[in-house]
């Protein structure tokens, strides 16, 4: 019930219903909160001021100014695998930033090893794990395989931490930067930390920029709006959701 499109719908069914029972003004009312939440979320505005919080509690930071650390830890979630006969090849989404980064970090010589942690969700796609994908991707941006340790297991953010816990453990790895888009850093880092892990926000995937020319189209619906402001409101959730569970 986090997505607003889902909300929205729910609220005009509630609507429909009760025209059905000739309460007019309940309907029109249920009615207008429907249309009217849905065109909120899909503002670009809105979205924007929904999302800018998060990606500010770690702000950019140039690769020369992150520490040195025994590892490179990151994130799944931007990418799928490759799913034969249908898909030769994995899927990019907008969360490959993480990959492409924590690339850069590593031929920056910021750690010398990298540990890539995402299962795959049987519910969703081919629901082959991301990690092994990650790897290849890597390959292809000059990342030996050999220095990538995997993780496959893991279905959400605190499967992350808590499976990447005992392989950094075993590896003797204290120190890690911890790669991920900046919308999910604040749920991430305070997840891996609980954890008792000594992670360092090597935040990336930053979306929310100044707008050079303001116009009427930040107001008006937009499909991607939606979408961003569905993202920042499932992570605004989780991270209540979490601290409720004491997984971060």
């Amino acid at each position: 019930m986090v997505y607003p499109l889902t909300q929205s719908l729910v609220l005009g069914l509630v609507a429909g219903l009760f025209f059905l029972l000739r309460r007019q003004r309940l309907g029109s009312f249920c009615l207008t909160v429907s249309l009217g939440w849905l065109w909120l979320c899909a503002m670009p505005a809105f979205s924007d001021f929904l999302r800018a919080p998060l990606e500010r509690l770690y702000p950019p930071v140039a690769i020369a100014d992150l520490p040195n650390a025994d590892a490179i830890v990151i994130l799944g979630g931007g990418m799928q695998a490759a799913a034969p006969p249908h898909r030769l090849t994995f899927d990019l989404g907008p969360g490959a930033d993480r990959i492409w980064y924590g690339a850069q970090l590593y031929k920056a010589g910021k750690a010398d090893q990298i540990l890539a942690t995402g299962g795959g969700l049987p519910w969703f796609g081919s629901g082959q794990p991301e990690a092994p994908a990650i790897v290849q991707f890597l390959a292809d941006l000059g990342v030996p395989e050999q220095v990538v340790l995997l993780e496959t297991a893991s279905m959400n953010t605190y499967q992350n931490a808590l499976y990447s816990k005992p392989l950094l453990q075993t590896k003797g790895w204290h120190s890690v930067l911890l790669v991920t888009s900046a919308l999910h850093m604040p749920r991430a880092l305070a997840t891996f930390r609980a954890q008792g892990i000594q992670a360092q926000p090597a935040p990336t995937d930053f979306e929310v920029v100044p707008v050079a020319q303001k116009t009427a189209l930040r107001w008006l619906p937009d499909a991607g709006a939606l979408d961003s402001t569905t993202r920042a409101l499932r992570e605004y959730l989780g991270l209540l959701a979490y601290r409720m569970l004491k997984w971060s």
